[in-house]
């Protein structure tokens, strides 16, 4: 079956060491986001303290035009998954062109037709992943315009306190942290479609490129300047305009 595909332990290992590397980043970015801050577990602040002040106001078109505007980020990333999966399947109906595109170029391994399928296989499923869990995340953006919408309204004078519809204020804020959870997740799997084109030129290319892949997102959710200043951190760095 290997000898068929042309199919090497090397493409074995490198292509376990992606899907270990992949799996392995998004349990350790829950179990760090719990011990340090993190962008994510740092909007959650942010979030509940938006449902705070959307419980004061009257009129909640802010609200739901900040959602929208938040939707449309999930929307533009499923609508593009959607156009890259339609042009993956179209190429893999031109596999002896994309052959000979690859091995043209310096530094390639040979494979076999049947092998280039395989990755481009690979990249399917990666941007199947990635559309449903932006997908996903539209819809539970529009479950928050609802709630909002429902959300009990102030008194005239304002002399309710915000914090007495904790519960309505909870489940919009965690539904919201979904949200961006499963954006977080889409987003992932654009970063790693990235290594897993290193495997079209070499496996170990693959490898080094899932390596700089994890190194990039945990530099981003865990010790960018953006973090620093999201959580106001005296100690960091004075940031550059």
């Amino acid at each position: 079956m290997l000898s068929e595909l042309n199919l090497t332990w090397t493409d074995l290992i490198s292509l376990a060491f992606f899907g270990a590397g992949w799996i392995g980043y998004v349990y350790f970015a829950q179990w760090q986001g719990a011990r340090m801050p993190s962008l994510h577990t740092s909007m959650d602040r942010h979030r509940r303290e938006w449902m705070v002040q959307m419980i004061g106001r009257d009129n909640r078109m802010v609200d739901i035009n900040v959602m929208r505007s938040v939707a449309r980020s999930s929307q533009f990333f499923a609508s593009t998954s959607m156009l890259i999966l339609g042009a993956l399947v179209a190429s893999m109906g031109y596999v002896q062109q994309a052959q000979d595109l690859v091995q043209g170029l310096p530094f390639t391994v040979k494979a076999s037709a049947r092998l280039l399928e395989i990755k481009m296989l690979l990249l399917v499923l990666i941007f199947v992943i990635a559309f449903f869990k932006f997908s996903w995340a539209i819809r539970q953006l529009n479950f928050c315009a609802i709630l909002v919408a429902a959300a009990p309204k102030q008194p005239k004078p304002p002399n309710d306190d915000p914090e007495q519809h904790a519960a309505h204020i909870n489940r919009i804020a965690r539904i919201t942290s979904y949200a961006g959870s499963n954006f977080n997740h889409g987003l992932r799997s654009y970063y790693f479609s990235v290594a897993a084109l290193g495997w079209f030129l070499h496996p170990w290319l693959m490898m080094v490129a899932t390596v700089w892949v994890v190194c990039v997102l945990h530099h981003r959710e865990f010790r960018s300047k953006t973090l620093h200043a999201m959580v106001d951190d005296d100690r960091s760095p004075t940031l550059k305009p």
